[in-house]
C-alpha cells in the first residue's frame, strides 16, 4: 500500500509531519555517510531493479539540510515515511490483506512515479555535488588569499630604506622604531585612548551621501565648512627608482604658477588683506594657506591657523602619486625643490599644532613621517625634536633602541638633547613597577652614569634649565666655575644654539620633584669629579673647543621654525640678516627651480629714501612723481630738494587728514532715572 493511501487512512495531509530540528545540522561523519549514499545513488542506474529499495533506504537515512525542502510540488517531491507510519504499517497491512489485490494497479502507477522521482533526485544530487565542490574550492581559495597577502606585504616591506639590524642580533631593526602607521596619524585615535570614543566623537552625525569629499585620506579629516575642493593645479610625478627607493616631486601647473606669482606680489605688498583676497579666489593655494596661518597665529587665532594647515595637507594628499606611500619608508622628496618644501612645512606646522593640542603620540608619528621623506639630509632636523616627542608619549624603550642603533653612524650622544634625554629615559624606566629589582637597579645606574656624562660634556645646560624650572640652585653650584657664568660665556656658538633649543623645549619634563632630586644628586657627583680633576672632564673640555664652531643650515632652519626666543637669539648674524618668509624659511643655497618668476617693472621703491619708505608704509599708493631715479653724480645734489618735497607732501597729507577728522558724540537717551555714573 502506498504512503499516500496510508496518509489518507490516518487523516493526515502532506506537509503536516512533525519536523525534527535536531537532525538539521550535519556532522563530519554524517557528511561522509551522505557522500557514500550519493555514490550508491549514482550506481542506481546500473541496477534498475534495486533502484527503488536503495533510494528509499538512502532517503530515510539522509539528514535534512533545509527545512523548506519538505514543502515542494507533488511531482517533484520524494515520498518520506514518518516513524508513526512505519510502526502502523504492519497492522494496516494485516488488516487490509484483501485490499492488496485491488490496489495493484495503483501500486504500479506509484512505481512509475517513483522511477521518475528517482531520476529527478539523481539530478539534484549531481547539482549538490557541484555546489559542494565549488564551495570547497572557494574555501580553499579564501584560506590561501591571506597567506598570499602576507607574503606580498613582506616583500613590499623588505626594501625599506630605514631597516637596520642591531648589534645584538636580536632581530630589532630601525624600521620597527621609525615605522609610520596610518592609524597613528589620526589624533582621534590617541584622544579615544584617553577619553573614550563617546567623549571624543560626541553626537557627531555621519556625513551625508552627497558629501563633497569622496577621497579616503590619512593625514587630515576634511570638514564641511571648507570650500568645495577642485584641483588647484598641483600634481606629483615619479622622478626615478633606484636601490629600492622611489624619488617623487610635486609639480605646479601653468595656472598654479600664475597664482604663485600673484601670491609673491601680495607678500611683497606687506598687506595680509591681499593674501586673503587671493585665497578667496583660490581656496586651496598652498603658500597662501601657510602664510595666512602664520598671520592667524600672530593674532592668537589658533583654531583658524590649524584649520588652514589641515586644508593645505588635504590639498597635498589629493595630489599624491599612486605609488607614493606614507608608511613604506621608501618614498623620498627632495627639499631642494621649492614645490616640495611647502609639504615639509605643512607637516611640521601640523605636527606642532598636534603637540600643543595634547596629542604627542600623533605628533611623533608625523615627526617620523617628515624624517622618512629625506633621512640622509634631514632638512628640518627632526633629530632635535624626536627625543622630546618620544618622552612626551612615553615611548622609553623605543627611544633607547633608537639611540643604540644610530649611535655608530650618527653620533647622537654628541647632541645635548640625546645625551640628557637618554639618561632621563633610563630614569623613568627605573620607576616602573612592572620591572624586577635587578633590571630597576640596572636602569638607575645607567641613568646616573649618563646624566653625569651629559653634565660634564654640556655644563651650560644646568643653569638655564634650573632658571626655567624656577628652582634656586645651591650656593656651591652657582659659585663654582664649572657651572657658573663662565660656562655660559665660553660656549661655542653652535653649542649655545643647541643648548638654548633643548632647554627651551624640554624644561617641562624636568619639573617633577623626583627628577629634580635625581638631578641634584648627579650635580653633586659631577662637582666632586671636577674638584678631583677627573681626566674625563678635561677630555670633554677639549671636545667642546674643537667641535660646535658652526651649525649647519638645517639646524638654523629648525631653530627658526621652533619659535623659541632663547634659541632664535643665538642665531648668527648672517642668518638673521636674511629676509624670513613664513612659506619658505631659510631656503637652501643650491635650490633646484623648475620655473622662474618673470621680470616685472621696478617702481623705484628700492631706491627711495628712508622718509619715502616711511610714507609708503602709511600710504601704500604713495609714489614719487617722475618714476625711478638714476644713480649718477646728480643724485647727491638733488637729495636735498627731494627731501624738502617729501616733507612738504607729508605735511600736506597730515593737514588733509586732520581737516577731515570729525568727532561724533554717541547718541544719549534722555532717561531721568539713569545714574550719571553708569557706563554707556
Amino acid at each position: 500500500m502506498s504512503t499516500r493511501a496510508l496518509r489518507r487512512l490516518r487523516g493526515k495531509q502532506r506537509g503536516q509531519e512533525a519536523l525534527d530540528f535536531g537532525d538539521l545540522g550535519e556532522s563530519p561523519g554524517e557528511q561522509a555517510e551522505a557522500d557514500t549514499e550519493e555514490e550508491q545513488l549514482d550506481s542506481a542506474t546500473v541496477s534498475p531493479n534495486s533502484k527503488g529499495r536503495k533510494e528509499k533506504k538512502n532517503k530515510a537515512q539522509k539528514n535534512i539540510s533545509n527545512i523548506y525542502e519538505l514543502i515542494c510540488d507533488a511531482d517533484n517531491e520524494v515520498e518520506k515515511i514518518s516513524p508513526d507510519e512505519e510502526a502502523a504499517k504492519p497492522e494496516i497491512n494485516n488488516a487490509s490483506g484483501a485490499g492488496k489485490n485491488n490496489n495493484r494497479d495503483t501500486e504500479k502507477q506509484d512505481k512509475n512515479n517513483e522511477e521518475v522521482s528517482t531520476k529527478q533526485s539523481e539530478n539534484r544530487v549531481k547539482k549538490k555535488k557541484k555546489k559542494k565542490k565549488t564551495k570547497v574550492a572557494s574555501e580553499n581559495g579564501q584560506g590561501e588569499e591571506p597567506e598570499n597577502i602576507d607574503l606580498l606585504l613582506e616583500n613590499l616591506e623588505q626594501p625599506n630604506g630605514l631597516s637596520l639590524q642591531s648589534e645584538d642580533g636580536g632581530g630589532f631593526n630601525r624600521k620597527s622604531v621609525m615605522h609610520v602607521e596610518h592609524r597613528n596619524l589620526n589624533p582621534e585615535t590617541e584622544l579615544k585612548r584617553f577619553f573614550g570614543a563617546r567623549a571624543v566623537l560626541g553626537d557627531q552625525r555621519p556625513r551625508q551621501r552627497n558629501r563633497h569629499f569622496h577621497r579616503s585620506i590619512w593625514m587630515t579629516s576634511p570638514k564641511d565648512s571648507w570650500p568645495r575642493f577642485s584641483r588647484p593645479g598641483i600634481s606629483m610625478s615619479l622622478l626615478e627608482s633606484k636601490n629600492g627607493l622611489q624619488f617623487f616631486t610635486f609639480e605646479h601647473g601653468r595656472d598654479y604658477q600664475q597664482v604663485q606669482f600673484k601670491f609673491l606680489d601680495a607678500v611683497e605688498s606687506m598687506d595680509p588683506n591681499n593674501i586673503v583676497a587671493l585665497l578667496q579666489l583660490n581656496p586651496y593655494h598652498i603658500d597662501c594657506l601657510l602664510q595666512l596661518s602664520d598671520v592667524c597665529q600672530i593674532q592668537e587665532d589658533q583654531e583658524m591657523a590649524r584649520d588652514l594647515i589641515e586644508r593645505a595637507l588635504y590639498s597635498f594628499e589629493c595630489a599624491f602619486h599612486p605609488l607614493f606611500s606614507l608608511t613604506s619608508g621608501t618614498s623620498r622628496l627632495d627639499y631642494l625643490r621649492p614645490e616640495n618644501r611647502a609639504f615639509y612645512l605643512a607637516l611640521y606646522k601640523h605636527m606642532m599644532f598636534l603637540e600643543k593640542r595634547g596629542c604627542p603620540r600623533t605628533a611623533l608619528e608625523f615627526c617620523k613621517l617628515i624624517f622618512s621623506l629625506d633621512p640622509d639630509s634631514d632638512p628640518l632636523c627632526m633629530l632635535l625634536l624626536i627625543d622630546f616627542l618620544m618622552l612626551r608619549s612615553r615611548e622609553y624603550k623605543s627611544f633607547l633602541h633608537l639611540c643604540q642603533d644610530w649611535e655608530e653612524h650618527r653620533n647622537l650622544s654628541q647632541l645635548p638633547n640625546f645625551a640628557f634625554s637618554c639618561a632621563l629615559c633610563h630614569f623613568h624606566l627605573s620607576l616602573q613597577d612592572d620591572l624586577g629589582p635587578e633590571e630597576t637597579n640596572k636602569h638607575k645606574q645607567q641613568a646616573d652614569q649618563m646624566l653625569q656624562s651629559a653634565l660634564v660634556m654640556f655644563p651650560g645646560v644646568l643653569m638655564p634649565l634650573l632658571d626655567l624650572c624656577t628652582v634656586q640652585p645651591d650656593a656651591t653650584v652657582t659659585s663654582h666655575n664649572f657651572f657658573g657664568p663662565k660656562s655660559q660665556i665660553g660656549q661655542p656658538p653652535a653649542l649655545a644654539e643647541l643648548t638654548a633649543l633643548y632647554v627651551g623645549r624640554t624644561y617641562s619634563l624636568w619639573r617633577e620633584a623626583v627628577v629634580m632630586l635625581w638631578l641634584e644628586e648627579s650635580v653633586k657627583e659631577v662637582l666632586r669629579r671636577v674638584d678631583v680633576k677627573d681626566s674625563y672632564v678635561e677630555e670633554c673640555q677639549n671636545k667642546r673647543k674643537q667641535r660646535y664652531q658652526s651649525a649647519p643650515r638645517n639646524i638654523h632652519r629648525h631653530v627658526i621654525l621652533s619659535e623659541i626666543k632663547d634659541a632664535t637669539s643665538t642665531l648668527p648674524l648672517e642668518v638673521t640678516a636674511q629676509p624670513m618668509m613664513g612659506f619658505d624659511p631659510l631656503p637652501p643655497l643650491d635650490s633646484v627651480t623648475s620655473y622662474t618668476r618673470p621680470a616685472r617693472q621696478n617702481v623705484g621703491a628700492s631706491n627711495e629714501s628712508t622718509l619715502s619708505l616711511f610714507i609708503r608704509s602709511l600710504m601704500p599708493n604713495f609714489n614719487l612723481q617722475g618714476g625711478a631715479r638714476q644713480e649718477d653724480e646728480m643724485e647727491v645734489a638733488r637729495a636735498g630738494q627731494e627731501l624738502n618735497q617729501e616733507v612738504n607732501r607729508l605735511m600736506a597729507a597730515m593737514r588733509d587728514m586732520l581737516a577731515n577728522i570729525r568727532f561724533q558724540e554717541p547718541p544719549r537717551e534722555d532717561n531721568p532715572y539713569r545714574d550719571d555714573e553708569e557706563w554707556d
